[in-house]
């Protein structure tokens, strides 16, 4: 097969869009992914599927005199979220659409793939498609489950996440943490139900809520350094079933996030004391469920990511932007703990935001990227 054209990239990517899937259940996403890398050059690939992660596919490209493994990682899962761009190529699976972008991310790691089957590296490049990045943490699971073993180890890891705030093919990068990590909060408390004529008989969870809820305010105002940066939001309530009845029972669910592993950890110990003292002080169990998932800060290998940015800054066909840390999640963050590497951003230029089920990214941004990532990694093998 010859060079993907941008017009085939960007067939293949609205393809990829009308088949959104969800966290582990990406079979047709899969066998597309099976199908077109089946299309390329076969001489260099190395295929590998796997009964334990079904959805998962690795791609080795063998290199001519290879030093290292480099490892390239897109995300294949889409969310649910009906779609509302009223696109001819719209998802074609009803409350699932690919509204973080994960179509754009792997067309581009396709694009890469492709080149390198028709221009043989010099080291080793793996490719992996991986499933669950928004949910059922996906690369958390592949580790665990040894995928990254022997010839299927990479020395270094790289991977993108579009970005609608900045320009079409533009790359965004920084030192240091790119995006935050989570812990994802549920707090149940239990106490005692009753009649809303006599609460002396009854113990309010809902009046304790409210308490708790405000208490947690003062964990980043007060216990975290202002020069630091970390978030707690309870985004959601649950507590009784009726206006005369007091709530025996009340459950609160929200998010934490922080731009390192040890910030997240300072604010997950500052909450359990305060779910420890609303327990004490209104005589019930207040249970907490902190659940870190595989969402650990994307935090960028300093060396890696001083070459990166380097070869973005200096390549006239590029444009470089120095971005900010952001407080959304990512799966990748996992990986980076296990391998050094460097995640970036591709400019998508859309007025909808990430998540929305608006989001309609600039397909100019796909050659763009492919031709980027291509560069990058020659430059890289030889420096």
């Amino acid at each position: 097969m010859k060079m993907l054209t941008e017009e085939e990239l960007i067939q293949i990517r609205r393809h990829l869009h009308q088949i959104p899937e969800l966290a582990l259940q990406e079979f047709e996403t899969h066998q597309y992914l099976v199908d077109t890398i089946a299309s390329f050059n076969q001489a260099f690939l190395e295929v590998r599927t796997f009964k334990e992660l079904p959805t998962a596919l690795m791609v080795l490209v063998h290199g001519q005199n290879p030093q290292r493994t480099i490892g390239y990682r897109t995300d294949i899962d889409a969310l649910p979220v009906e779609e509302q761009t009223g696109l001819p190529y719209s998802s074609t699976h009803p409350g699932i659409m690919h509204a973080c972008g994960h179509d754009i991310h792997m067309t581009v790691a396709l694009g890469v793939l492709n080149y390198f089957s028709e221009h043989q590296p010099q080291d080793n490049l793996l490719f992996f498609f991986q499933p669950a990045e928004e949910s059922e943490n996906g690369g958390k699971r592949a580790y665990e489950l040894g995928l990254f073993s022997g010839k299927w180890k990479p020395d270094e890891f790289y991977g993108l996440h579009d970005n609608p705030d900045l320009p079409a093919g533009t790359i965004g990068c920084r030192m240091g943490t790119l995006f935050a990590g989570t812990t994802e909060v549920n707090i149940d408390l239990i106490g005692k139900g009753g009649h809303a004529a006599y609460p002396q008989d009854a113990n309010d969870t809902v009046v304790a809520a409210a308490s708790l809820i405000l208490q947690v305010q003062t964990v980043i105002s007060r216990s975290i350094d202002p020069i630091q940066s970390g978030v707690i939001t309870l985004g959601k309530i649950d507590g009784g079933t009726i206006r005369n009845v007091i709530a025996g029972h009340t459950r609160i669910e929200g998010t934490i996030r922080g731009l390192t592993q040890t910030m997240i950890e300072t604010i997950d110990d500052r909450l359990k004391d305060v779910c420890e003292g609303i327990g004490r002080s209104f005589n019930m169990d207040v249970s907490l469920e902190l659940n870190q998932g595989g969402y650990w800060p994307v935090e960028n290998n300093p060396e890696l990511t001083k070459r990166f940015i380097h070869y973005m800054e200096e390549t006239p066909t590029v444009n470089f932007i120095e971005t900010e840390p952001a407080m959304t999640g990512e799966d990748f963050g996992y990986l980076l703990a296990k391998f050094p590497g460097t995640m970036f951003w591709l400019g998508v230029e859309d007025d909808s935001q990430l998540h929305s089920a608006t989001l309609t990214p600039n397909e100019k941004a796909i050659k763009r990227g492919v031709d980027a990532i291509t560069g990058f990694l020659e430059y890289r093998m030889q420096n």
